[in-house]
């Protein structure tokens, strides 16, 4: 595998003042791509929950913030634990505490302005979705140590990511039950089976530094793994339709992320990092497409 980064300091980041860049950079701003995934379950669990549709265009433009704020803070905290490991790992050696562009104190003082407003965006919920919110903290917190005690740290994601579709049904809806609860299954095991494309960019290095991972797991046999994973995602959000009572037309066309989902599997080449970044950045639309599915079942 060719050693490369997914740091992109150019563009409208390269047009900040010196001093911002940086915290730009520690908080992801260039690679969109992860506020995205952590804010599509959280759509997910806005559009099941069936709430009216002024409520549910605010609960979305609150959960929309929040995801960029909140997957800030999840990197500002995953850089902080992660700095010495990063600084033997190509993609990200250039990382601004790694490469010693920023320094741990500056790095707590930003987590600590991200945390607050993440607490005013938490704060417009109902109790119960501050209650599960607030408890997300937790997922957010250990993470990054994952990697460290478990071979599946994608897993761990997988509840930390996915934890949106909960919280998204719950401020939604004013309820958490099986239907919220299938839906948080599908979450996870879509999040397990992209983060393992992602892992496999750094699986050589991790290797080397000891990292664990279920790229590392499984390895050559990822893409049964995989298939697996986006077919269970399937079926839990057929389940989770059902349960919720959603209308006939959400299962056709549950069809359009299906394919997606197929194509990456087939499409996969663990030996490919650039091509496992790409199919890895694909999951956007896999997840519109699924938000999508769920608005011609709800509307």
């Amino acid at each position: 595998m060719s050693a490369h980064t997914d740091i992109r300091p150019e563009g409208w980041i390269a047009r900040l003042p010196a001093r911002l860049r940086p915290f730009a950079l520690l908080a992801r701003l260039d690679r969109p791509i992860g506020v995205w995934l952590l804010f599509l379950p959280g759509l997910w669990g806005i559009l099941l929950g069936g709430a009216g549709v002024g409520r549910t265009a605010w609960l979305v433009a609150l959960f929309a913030v929040g995801s960029v704020v909140m997957r800030a803070a999840g990197c500002v905290v995953n850089d902080l634990w992660d700095r010495d490991i990063d600084r033997m790992v190509a993609r990200t050696a250039a990382r601004p505490l790694a490469s010693g562009a920023l320094r741990a104190r500056h790095a707590l003082v930003f987590l600590g302005l991200l945390l607050a407003l993440g607490l005013a965006v938490l704060l417009q919920l109902n109790r119960l979705a501050q209650a599960l919110g607030a408890g997300s903290l937790l997922l957010v917190a250990l993470y990054p140590l994952a990697k460290r005690v478990t071979w599946w740290p994608q897993l761990v994601m997988g509840f930390t990511f996915g934890f949106g579709a909960p919280l998204g049904y719950a401020a939604a809806s004013g309820r958490i039950d099986a239907a919220g609860a299938a839906l948080y299954g599908a979450a996870i095991l879509w999040d397990l089976g992209f983060d393992t494309i992602y892992a496999h960019q750094d699986r050589e290095d991790d290797a080397l530094a000891g990292v664990k991972s279920t790229a590392r797991l499984f390895g050559a046999r990822t893409r049964p793994f995989l298939a697996a994973c986006y077919a269970g995602a399937l079926g839990l959000l057929v389940l989770a339709g059902w349960l919720a009572g959603v209308r006939a037309g959400f299962y056709p066309a549950l069809a359009l992320p299906g394919a997606l989902l197929a194509y990456q599997v087939a499409r996969l080449d663990i030996d490919d990092p650039g091509g496992c970044l790409r199919l890895f950045r694909l999951n956007r639309e896999t997840g519109l497409a699924v938000a999508l599915a769920l608005l011609i079942g709800v509307a």
